[in-house]
């Protein structure tokens, strides 16, 4: 059973509702009236294409496709299967440059990020989807929630994983089952808060740290990963999982940073940053 992990910061204030509108019928009960974009990074993804499209629902607003400079035909792949994809080329490299190109061009007020390499379930966006209009603003899959699990995790992968999940939880007071995955979904506002300058894989976490830092609101989505079904995956456990702790004592120290700027800052800055603070220019006003 998923929870609320990160408490909204008191006063905060979040999307409001669309206004009533054009509603996507979800179920015979259910139907949601915000757009829903999902991002897809693919790079010679021609075989596992058919697959992921298979499961994403047809009520979502509009598929991206962030090709990465693909030599298969991925892109006409794509098209086929989904006649109004949107087709955008990558023009950096690395996972989180596709997932920024792509967060970019989603007209969507919901974006939800999905792998595509067959390891991802598109039944279970309805699950994020209705986590975030009962109120959260990130809604982040989880393969150790209750109700999650994997196919496609090697020892070395999963205790190193729990390990820098621990480290994230402590530094950041997270409360995070899992920290390296990239099935999540968000309400577009997110992005202004989150900020994202990463281009590689560790983009994922660095979102998961960001939004804590941010106080937003985040709710774990229990979530089944599957085997890659076609190809070699890039991901290097060793490699990769030393670029996670890099970003995760980047953040650390940026966090210290900004605390030590505050708590140096003299009174007199902080009038001239905001007049108000100021009892000469408050009796002036």
């Amino acid at each position: 059973m998923s929870s609320v992990l990160q408490p909204a910061t008191p006063g905060q204030d979040h999307q409001a509702p669309p206004a009533a509108g054009i509603y996507r019928p979800v179920s015979s009960h259910l139907a949601i009236a915000p757009p829903v974009s999902v991002v897809i990074p693919a790079m010679n993804e021609a075989e596992n294409l058919p697959y992921v499209f298979k499961t994403l629902p047809g009520w979502v607003h509009e598929v991206v496709l962030v090709d990465g400079n693909s030599t298969d035909d991925t892109i006409a792949v794509a098209r086929a299967l989904w006649p109004g994809v949107k087709v955008v080329e990558q023009r950096g490299r690395g996972k989180g440059d596709a997932l920024i190109t792509g967060f970019g061009a989603c007209t969507g007020d919901i974006i939800v990020m999905v792998d595509a390499d067959g390891s991802a379930d598109g039944n279970e966006i309805v699950s994020y989807v209705c986590a975030l209009v009962s109120g959260a603003d990130f809604a982040k899959g989880s393969r150790f929630a209750n109700g999650g699990g994997t196919d496609d995790m090697t020892f070395v992968r999963r205790l190193g994983n729990r390990a820098l999940c621990a480290v994230v939880n402590r530094k950041f007071g997270a409360r995070y089952t899992d920290l390296c995955y990239g099935y999540n979904a968000f309400w577009r506002h997110c992005l202004d808060r989150i900020d994202l300058d990463c281009t590689g894989f560790e983009v994922e976490t660095l979102m998961n740290i960001r939004v804590v830092k941010a106080g937003l609101r985040v709710q774990e989505i229990p979530s089944h990963e599957y085997l890659r079904i076609h190809g070699v995956s890039n991901l290097r456990a060793v490699r990769d999982g030393l670029r996670v702790l890099r970003v995760i004592l980047r953040e650390r120290s940026n966090r210290r940073a900004l605390r030590r700027r505050g708590r140096h800052r003299s009174p007199m800055l902080d009038s001239v940053l905001d007049p108000a603070l100021d009892p000469v220019a408050g009796e002036i006003s």
